[in-house]
């Protein structure tokens, strides 16, 4: 009687443990079940801003040089200033040219004297006709050197052709400069001239939609990341593609009322592109693998397959694909480092364009 009661009792044990691996198992089986988020691309025209590395010029940078030799007597303005046009600069000792002029007034002075006293001959027929043509003629020649010498004075002196700014003195006080000897360089700051490269395959779409999309007017992106704040407009498109690089530079325009911008710096010139039928992911779909990007993309049984993707343009939280996808296909959207290749999935598919309205993360 008590070893059937213990045989009893032994089974119902063995039943009641039976019963709660069971529900144990049956219970972790429910917690393994997720469901991961998915979506599809989203089709539709929009804008994107390309960036092009610029290079600032003014739209006046020219050296000043000395026209002639001689010690530089007096300096009439300083580095960096403002100067206007017509302003006086710089003085070389004007001695010797004044001495030149004075003898070349007192020659003319003197031929002049002669060519009346032979006037007065040849009205009375004492001398011919030629000799008087003679001595107008060294009048005339006496006048050149009167000018010329005119010339080679003011030549000492150097004024401001344009207003601008001045750079850098490369003389000092005294010193002696030869014809041809650099002074300083001069900047007309009041516009700027930015230029930028562009691929041919880029240029040509721009010529295609620049006047449809307003696509000639730019904006500049400055060294410290700040946008100035005058917008630029593309007036100059130069004439050959570089074969090495395949670009070609453009140049943009930019008022400078307030001068911040001077001639030497860099920045980068950004450009709104229209995009017509952009298939549009956001970042955090992707990952990547030795620079390739790749997503999961779902088939119709529910199985994910890794696909690389190529990246045609990038936008805040998004991706432009230029291929590796098609309008219509699914792939996960989250959970992309609990998967790998040929896993099936359970998914919620989440439509695209309410997907892209939350976003607020980059690719992990």
């Amino acid at each position: 009687m008590i070893a059937r009661n213990t045989k009893t009792l032994l089974l119902l044990g063995l039943g009641v443990l039976c019963f709660g691996t069971s529900c144990t198992k049956h219970e972790e089986a429910k917690e393994e079940v997720v469901k991961y988020l998915v979506t599809s691309p989203l089709l539709q025209d929009t804008t994107i801003t390309k960036e092009y590395v610029a290079q600032i010029k003014a739209i006046q940078h020219i050296e000043l040089r000395a026209l002639e030799k001689g010690y530089l007597e007096k300096i009439y303005v300083d580095e960096g200033q403002a100067v206007r046009k017509g302003q006086l600069m710089f003085q070389i000792m004007p001695l010797m040219y004044q001495a030149e002029l004075k003898k070349s007034e007192a020659e003319a002075n003197y031929v002049g004297i002669e060519y009346q006293n032979t006037k007065r001959l040849a009205d009375n027929n004492v001398v011919s006709k030629s000799e008087l043509a003679l001595a107008a003629a060294k009048v005339g020649k006496a006048q050149a050197e009167v000018s010329l010498a005119r010339t080679h004075l003011s030549f000492t002196t150097i004024k401001a052709p344009f207003s601008g700014l001045m750079d850098q003195f490369q003389v000092r006080l005294g010193s002696l400069v030869d014809e041809g000897d650099l002074l300083t360089t001069l900047s007309d700051n009041s516009q700027m001239w930015v230029y930028f490269n562009v691929p041919e395959a880029e240029y040509l779409s721009y010529k295609t939609n620049a006047k449809a999309a307003n696509q000639t007017n730019v904006k500049l992106l400055m060294a410290n990341n700040e946008q100035f704040k005058h917008p630029g407009v593309v007036q100059t498109i130069e004439a050959d593609f570089n074969n090495e690089t395949g670009n070609i530079a453009f140049r943009a325009t930019f008022p400078n009322p307030e001068g911040l911008l001077r001639s030497g710096e860099t920045g980068s010139v950004l450009m709104t592109v229209p995009l017509k039928k952009a298939l549009i992911i956001p970042q955090k779909a992707t990952y990547e693998v030795l620079e390739k990007k790749y997503l999961y993309v779902l088939d119709a049984k529910g199985i994910v397959h890794q696909r690389e993707i190529t990246v045609g343009s990038e936008m805040p939280d998004l991706y432009v694909v230029q291929s590796g996808l098609k309008p219509g296909e699914k792939f996960l959207l989250e959970g992309i480092r609990k998967v790998k290749d040929g896993d099936k999935i359970d998914f919620e598919y989440e439509a695209p364009k309410q997907v892209i309205t939350h976003l607020g993360t980059h690719s992990e």
